[in-house]
């Protein structure tokens, strides 16, 4: 399992050389920093903490910023865990978009938009009631019913779909494909859309349940000139 944190720029297109075109999400991942390793012995577990974007000492705590000098570095505005991680680092290493490659399969985990208040139609893909005169039921939640069962009746069981808050809750796309590494201005291009808003942070890891990498494409390149 490897991993990187970065900040999502937005969305865009490019082209192959075949002339296909390709919806990419930009992932900007500047060079993020090994602020803790943790050992079996030490805390059970495996993992490799990242710490990414500085923040100014003012803005920061003093634990934070005891727990960054033990790694040489700069207080962070974020810090997130990759377990059972195979980059061969030690703490204050840095590390970059180049731990990636092109075809490579990845899942992408970011905190969704937040859509507010929502009804059950839109939040559960619930179905809408019938249309005919004289139906009051359209887009109401239905039936609540405990299913006949006795101990439970008149409870409203865990986990029944009703309205309420809608995104902004983290979640994952999994089994994305790197278009393209960039390792001069530090940022990915990642194959579909990531969840999050526009300058949201995601975490870029390995495919836990990859189905295969692919085969790199060659892009149009529009910087070359023309002879």
């Amino acid at each position: 399992m490897k991993g990187i944190l970065g900040r999502k720029l937005g969305m865009t297109q490019v082209f192959t050389e075949e002339g296909t075109l390709i919806p990419v999400t930009v992932v900007e991942a500047t060079p993020n920093v090994v602020l803790q390793k943790k050992t079996v012995e030490n805390d059970g577990y495996e993992a490799v903490q990242l710490g990414f974007e500085d923040v100014k000492e003012t803005r920061s705590t003093k634990p934070s910023k005891g727990h960054a000098a033990k790694a040489n570095t700069a207080p962070k505005r974020f810090a997130q865990e990759i377990r059972d991680c195979e980059l061969d680092v030690n703490l204050g290493d840095e590390v970059k978009v180049d731990i990636f490659a092109a075809g490579e399969t990845v899942d992408v985990i970011g905190t969704s938009k937040g859509k507010g208040y929502n009804g059950t139609i839109v939040r559960n893909n619930a179905k809408i009631g019938p249309k005919s005169h004289g139906s009051g039921h359209h887009r109401h939640i239905g039936s609540l019913a405990t299913n006949g069962i006795t101990s439970r009746q008149g409870k409203i069981l865990k986990g029944t779909i009703m309205a309420g808050q809608e995104g902004g809750y983290r979640t994952t796309n999994q089994n994305l494909t790197i278009v393209k590494v960039d390792v001069e201005n530090n940022y990915l291009l990642i194959k579909g859309n990531v969840p999050g808003p526009k300058r949201g942070l995601v975490m870029v890891r390995t495919a836990k349940c990859s189905k295969g990498d692919k085969a790199p494409v060659t892009l149009v390149d529009y910087t070359k000139e023309e002879e």
